[in-house]
């Protein structure tokens, strides 16, 4: 057989069933195999739309995705989603084309050295020098970015590789190792750590949703009473509803669950990804017990010291402590959660115009059911849904947070509904972040991925006007025009829509499911509360 005829059966083997790309002349022979194989290929109008695309089946999924591109140009514009993904911890394999290997010594045509270029944005990252190493490379790319902590694996596949025959080779058996059972000393010393804290605080972070361990964080901080605080990205590893969720941490400003790690002597952070939440801004003064659960060692951080580190399986970890840990004295930390709740319902029947923040957000969790998956562009409303959008399960908030790169709604709820067609997918996007991807919409349109769009309006580029702001006192440059957002829409054969007045959001948005093709929704946003947010949480003084 082929080299690319390999190479298919490689990914097939994987379980593969979608690519996400654009074909090119350097992976002609790869494409051209792809029609003989069952996996389904996704033409994107952007190579970076492809790697979000394969990012958020990632995320959702924990295979990792798949993305292809050719050489030179094609490859680069794989980086910003390819970066994103590993950052984020969302297992993806990127695929590019490359020159032949007779010119690669030399200066030549749209020929850069990839492999170097992918690695400080990838676990690993290899060129494929001839077709008998196919299966162990593609094999390796698979279980390297799959293993924890998750990321990218990167492969460069010269164009004269898969034109070569090669005989009595085949796909490499799957197989991955377990996650170890935590040491029973280290269980001891948990248990033991946590019955004598008089007020110890959790804080779920995204390993507990790639461990699929959320159902054991909630009964482990039921059986000890301990309130329970997560990161942006694991949004819904509590429900938000649960009495013991005092909501998200993640915020630079002293947010009022922050009054919760002030007060707390014992954190127990639990799949804790350190590029979420820089441990100087929630552990300053240094003289915290940490306690850190994970699949992995902690990374090494001044503010970060252990009390001790429980390595392994994050279910077999919590379910071992929670058997041995004796009752704990918890201080009440109820009337916090009162005042977080309340602040969530605060403006429920606020009908300004342009709509406030918190209003969107109250609309959108009114509108959606729990198992409905949202997914936040970068920007302003980022801050805003990674505060108040109320996640009852997990992976129905995803939020980019370790890179954050703006442009990862459209296309990455395109990935979304793939995954879960029965689930409805929106977008929430400010009108920045929208324009950088928005051309997907003719992808989600040819490939029949019904998506709401939900555009945060203000004609501008909103955070950085708020860092601004907070800095300086003054905007810089931040202002742009935007087209009709309905006509442009209309103009893919989507559906567009305008809220005029407040009351619209929510017949708009249920019109929008009805209408079960891609819908774009104009809906100007009120951002002077960015700055009211800011005065507010810096007069905030903790009161448990």
């Amino acid at each position: 057989m082929k080299g690319s005829e390999l190479f298919v059966k490689c990914l097939e083997n994987e379980g593969i069933d979608t690519i996400f790309g654009i074909p090119g002349e350097e992976n002609l022979d790869v494409m051209d195999a792809l029609l003989d194989s069952p996996i389904r290929f996704i033409t994107t109008r952007h190579e970076q739309g492809a790697a979000f695309m394969a990012d958020l089946h990632g995320r959702l999924t924990g295979q990792a995705g798949v993305c292809l591109a050719t050489l030179g140009p094609g490859a680069t514009n794989l980086i910003t989603g390819v970066a994103d993904a590993n950052m984020d911890m969302a297992p993806i394999v990127a695929i590019a084309g490359q020159a032949g290997t007779s010119r690669l010594h030399k200066e030549s045509h749209q020929v850069l050295d990839l492999v170097h270029m992918f690695q400080p944005i990838s676990k690993y990252s290899t060129r494929i020098l001839e077709p008998g190493v196919i299966p162990e490379v593609v094999r390796k790319a698979f279980k390297v970015a799959e293993a924890p902590k998750p990321g990218c694996s990167f492969i460069e596949l010269p164009e004269n590789i898969p034109e070569m025959s090669i005989a009595g080779k085949s796909p490499l058996k799957v197989q991955a190792p377990l996650a170890p059972v935590p040491p029973e000393e280290k269980i001891n010393a948990a248990a033991k750590a946590i019955s004598e804290a008089k007020c110890p605080i959790i804080m779920a972070g995204n390993g507990v949703i790639r461990a699929k361990a959320s159902e054991k964080v909630v009964a482990f901080a039921e059986k000890l009473n301990i309130p329970v605080s997560t990161t942006f990205m694991a949004k819904g590893a509590i429900p938000f509803s649960h009495p013991l969720s005092l909501g998200t941490v993640g915020l630079q400003a002293h947010d009022y669950v922050s009054c919760g790690f002030d007060k707390a002597d014992l954190i127990i952070c639990v799949g804790f990804d350190m590029v979420e939440y820089h441990p100087y801004l929630w552990h300053e003064s240094k003289d915290k017990k940490i306690i850190h659960i994970d699949e992995i060692a902690a990374e090494v951080d001044e503010y970060y010291i252990l009390e001790l580190g429980v390595i392994g399986e994050i279910g077999a970890a919590l379910d071992g402590i929670a058997k041995k840990t004796h009752s704990v004295n918890q201080a009440d930390m109820s009337y916090l959660r009162k005042i977080i709740v309340d602040e969530m319902e605060e403006h429920a029947t606020d009908n300004a115009f342009p709509i406030k923040p918190q209003k969107i957000i109250w609309d959108l969790r009114q509108v959606l059911d729990p198992e409905d998956i949202a997914i936040s562009d970068v920007g302003a409303h980022k801050m805003w849904m990674a505060r108040m959008f109320q996640a009852e399960r997990p992976n129905t908030c995803i939020i980019s947070n370790g890179f954050a790169s703006m442009g990862i709604a459209v296309p990455g709820a395109i990935g979304a509904k793939l995954v879960h067609p029965e689930k409805t997918i929106v977008a929430v996007t400010g009108d920045a972040g929208f324009m950088m991807n928005s051309q997907e919409i003719e992808t989600a349109m040819r490939v029949g991925t019904a998506i709401i769009i939900l555009i945060w309006r203000d004609n501008q580029y909103g955070l950085i006007k708020w860092k601004q702001q907070i800095h300086f006192g003054r905007d810089s440059n931040i202002d742009f025009t935007n087209p009709d957002f309905v006509k442009y829409a209309q103009s893919f054969g989507a559906k567009g829509y305008r809220v005029e007045k407040t009351e619209d959001l929510v017949p708009t948005l249920e019109q929008a499911i009805k209408d079960n093709t891609v819908v774009v929704i104009d809906c100007p946003v009120d951002y002077s509360e960015n700055m009211k947010l800011t005065e507010k949480l810096g007069k905030n003084k903790c009161f448990i």
